[in-house]
């Protein structure tokens, strides 16, 4: 009976542990996408408006742009 009780507690830690670094590695993606964000909408910003408007941009629509699969603006 005792084994049966440790090779659950076992299961247990090893489920446990295993979705400590799912979610640490759902949080990392999250971070590196955020600063690829962060980064392009920096790019955006140092262009000039005649820069954005060739790309169909103007500056109040850099978030928007840069958000636009989080956003349902």
């Amino acid at each position: 009976m005792a084994h049966a009780a440790t090779h659950s507690d076992t299961a247990s830690f090893a489920a446990g542990l295993s979705a400590l670094f799912s979610r640490l590695g759902a949080a990392l993606m999250r971070a590196a996408e955020n600063r690829s964000r962060v980064e392009q909408m920096e790019r955006l910003n140092a262009k000039s408006d005649e820069e954005l408007a060739a790309l169909g941009l103007r500056r109040e629509d850099i978030a928007r742009y840069v958000f636009r699969d989080m956003m349902f603006i």
